[in-house]
Parts: C-alpha cells; structure tokens; sequence
C-alpha cells in the first residue's frame, strides 16, 4: 500500500504543479490551438519553479499520508483522489480529442 500511495502522490502533486504553473500562461496568451497548449506544457516541464513546486507538494502529501486520521483524509485522500481523478479525466479527453479529429 506505501507503493500506491506514493505515486498517487507523485500523480498529485505533478497535476498540481502543472496547474499551478500553467494557468497564468493560459491567461496573458494569445496564442490558439493544440501547439500553443502543448508548448505551454513542455515549457512547464523544464522549469524549476514547476519541480519545485512538485517536490514540496510531494512531501506535504506523503507526510499527511502518514499522520493521524483526520490529517490522512483531509489532506491525502481528498486532493490525491480529486486531483488525479480529473487530471486522468483530461488526459483521456485530450487523448480521445486528438484520436477522434486527427482525420481531419
């Protein structure tokens, strides 16, 4: 069970890191379509603020994954569970979106 729980934190905290980082380049972009997001994504990847961003989240998750009941729950299984749950959602739409209309 420790080996699950540590990759859904990995999972986490680089779905957050990438959100956290990425949306204020979203905002000021002007930027359209799937080369503007997938260069936003990369650039993210690369940077140290995104890794280090991660890392402390990463901690914070696997600490609390340790802790007492209500720290277990409140600040593991909820925001692990959520974050990846959506962040494998987008993922799976992304996919789907480019399988679906690379015809085209």
């Amino acid at each position: 069970m420790d080996y699950v729980k540590g990759i859904l934190c990995g999972v986490a905290a680089v779905f957050i890191a990438e959100f956290a980082y990425f949306w204020p380049l979203l905002r000021g972009s002007k930027a359209t379509g799937m080369a503007a997001l997938v260069g936003g994504l990369a650039e993210s990847i690369f940077s140290p603020t995104f890794w280090i961003v991660g890392v402390l989240l990463f901690g914070l998750f696997f600490t609390a994954s340790r802790g007492s009941t209500v720290l277990r729950v409140s600040l593991f299984w909820i925001p692990t569970l959520v974050v990846s749950a959506l962040g494998f959602g987008f993922v799976g739409l992304c996919t789907y979106l480019f399988i679906r209309f690379r015809h085209q």
